[in-house]
């Protein structure tokens, strides 16, 4: 994906928003009965605070676990020592415990962490109170996958598979991810094609559930063997298929064969849907050329289908990276005068655009605004405000803007520390530089990150 600058914020292309979270498995899908039907108003607050009582209580004792885990070694059995804690095992707890271990891997801990995981893994499942899900299979997975035990890893699939459990496209999308080599991503693939127990929800069909997910990790590439291998099985492309063939066309800069798709799809009698337009939006936005994105639009208009926010925010960020505020400004007009209030996704996407253009004060401008219409910055908006500063020199502004955003409840990620800390660095601000990272590393945040920023010292 082509970026303004590795550290801004960009909008995703548009189908990878189209399936958000639905290949993710629900956690507490075993106690849902517990809290659905009819119900009086005082039973529904008895069962809010039932519920928030079991979330607390799961929280505090994954602490707990974790602190045994971390103990574990010669001379101390974390298998005994969890078992004597006597504890209800739950899904809830389950997951509690691999997230905390998945977010603290790093280059120096990672055998550790997989071996400390896979220990709690298998000694969860030994309790008489749970069983494991696919999701908690998923998370030990994820685990190996972050550590690079890839044969674990896939030993886990097999096992997962033996015990009954299909799998999704979640369980495709980890192990995709790891496969640094076009040849080993097609053996996966071909695997999945082939896998009897291969749960593709809510996919029509499997080869629309592993195109997207190949789509989603950039495997532009293989996206078209695949669709040769779906074509070999005599299955017919849908909408969606040619979306995906026409996004992944389109990253690889085969605009040619991109447009041949589009004809092949209309003469299939396939009506583009709102993706379809999204994608187009996004070529013309990123090829500068705003009056046939109007006539687009006032084309899906002619059709019955009024474009939302999402459809210009993405001519509104193609726009930006192609230079042409002026088009941003106006259709960023045009969308309100449509009854489409923008998001702060669309005012991130337009305040950005205007940052990379050195016009700070207009950024200001719209970021004021938003504000001012209710809608809050997230962390990518604050780190563009941040960057802006800086570029203008104006680094009390800069640190101003990350005090507002911590008071404001907004954690700064480590896009927004780093961003701060180079341009101090580079302005010769070597003290501020590191007050900001000693702040970080006070707050317990990013410290595994810190070899990342450039020359940085411990004092």
């Amino acid at each position: 994906m082509d970026k303004i600058g590795s550290d801004f914020y960009c909008s995703e292309e548009p189908l990878r928003r189209m399936w958000k979270g639905a290949s993710c498995d629900t956690v507490l899908d075993e106690n849902n009965d517990n809290f659905g039907g009819n119900a009086s108003e005082s039973d529904y607050e008895s069962r809010f605070s039932t519920r928030h009582g079991f979330f607390e209580s799961g929280r505090d004792d994954a602490k707990k676990i974790l602190e045994i885990l971390q103990q574990d070694g010669p001379g101390f059995d974390a298998k005994a020592a969890l078992s004597e804690m006597q504890m209800r095992v739950s899904g809830f707890l389950v997951r509690e415990v691999l997230v905390g271990i998945l977010k603290n891997i790093n280059y120096a801990n990672r055998t550790r962490c997989a071996k400390l995981g896979y220990k709690f893994f298998v000694w969860s499942s030994q309790q008489e109170t749970y069983r494991h899900t696919a999701n908690s299979y998923h998370l030990i997975m994820k685990i190996f996958a972050e550590c690079e035990e890839y044969k674990a890893m896939w030993r886990l699939v097999d096992e997962m598979i033996e015990n009954g459990f299909p799998t999704t496209a979640r369980t495709f999308n980890i192990l995709i991810c790891t496969c640094g080599e076009a040849g080993i991503a097609r053996k996966v693939v071909e695997r999945f094609i082939k896998s009897k127990t291969f749960n593709y929800r809510p996919f029509k069909n499997s080869y629309n559930a592993i195109l997207h997910t190949l789509l989603v990790v950039n495997h532009y590439k293989l996206i078209e063997w695949v669709y040769q291998q779906m074509l070999a099985e005599g299955l017919v492309p849908d909408t969606l298929t040619y979306n995906i063939l026409m996004c992944a066309k389109y990253r690889l800069g085969k605009l040619d064969q991109f447009h041949r798709l589009l004809d092949d799809m209309g003469r299939s009698g396939l009506s583009p849907d709102f993706h379809t337009y999204n994608i187009l939006l996004h070529v013309l936005g990123k090829g500068d050329k705003p009056l046939a994105a109007l006539n687009l639009l006032n084309h899906m208009k002619e059709e019955g289908l009024n474009p939302g926010v999402l459809h210009f925010t993405t001519l509104i960020d193609g726009l930006s990276r192609a230079g042409n505020l002026d088009a941003c400004k106006y259709f960023f007009d045009q969308m309100i005068k449509n009854g489409c209030m923008p998001d702060v996704v669309c005012y991130t996407v337009i305040i950005t655009g205007f940052i990379v253009a050195g016009e700070l004060e207009k950024a200001q401008e719209m970021f004021d605004e938003m504000i001012a219409k209710g809608q809050l910055p997230n962390v990518f908006t604050y780190n563009s405000m941040i960057r802006g500063y800086c570029m203008a020199g104006k680094f009390e502004e800069a640190c101003s803007i990350l005090k507002e955003m911590e008071a404001r409840g907004c954690n700064p990620n480590f896009v927004v520390y780093s961003t701060l800390v180079s341009h101090l660095r580079n302005a010769g601000r070597l003290s501020e530089a590191r007050k900001i990272i000693k702040d970080m590393v006070n707050k317990g945040q990013y410290v595994h990150l810190l070899s990342k920023i450039h020359r940085f010292k411990r004092s």
